[in-house]
């Protein structure tokens, strides 16, 4: 495989949940011995946030868990470009409205079926499988999203592997 399988996290202006759940896919990518074969990165479905850096919260979090630093320090907010679809393998939404604006930039039914809820790889999210924005909350909102990131990062990363090994 000469491409990388590209994995897109995207919220809302790429400052919290979709930078956190960048860093955490890129180390467990790592850790799964596939950080040569996968590039992860995030965006924003606005431009509220652009140029930006992540939310000093989330980066808290992150390192309050034992985290190392896999781009937060250098995360520079950018918002999805339609064009980008066609370009990932795999794009995570925070929330259905994510998903939905992400879906309408799709060219074709294979680059809208590439669209997943990021909490939908966490079985035990169930139907609710939406990550509410921490960004109104102090630090145990971003507590509460980092639980449901981890809780689902472990399965997109199982999920990818099985893709790369499909494609051979």
């Amino acid at each position: 495989m000469s491409e990388p399988y590209r994995v897109c996290v995207v919220c809302t202006g790429n400052i919290c949940r979709s930078p956190m759940g960048e860093f955490i896919l890129r180390e467990l990518f790592e850790e799964a011995g596939l950080g040569d074969r996968v590039v992860v990165d995030s965006a924003g479905t606005t431009s509220w946030e652009v140029g930006n850096p992540a939310d000093p919260r989330t980066l808290a979090v992150l390192e309050r868990n034992g985290h190392a630093d896999f781009g937060g320090r250098e995360h520079v907010a950018r918002a999805f470009e339609h064009g980008w679809l066609a370009e990932r393998d795999l794009v995570l939404a925070a929330d259905r409205g994510h998903a939905s604006t992400l879906r309408s930039y799709a060219r074709t039914p294979e680059d809208a079926a590439k669209v997943r809820l990021f909490r939908s790889f966490d079985p035990a999210a169930g139907e609710d499988a939406e990550m509410p924005d921490p960004w109104y909350g102090d630090a145990a909102a971003f507590d509460q999203t980092y639980a449901e990131v981890t809780a689902a990062a472990r399965g997109v990363v199982d999920f990818v592997r099985d893709d790369l090994d499909r494609r051979g």
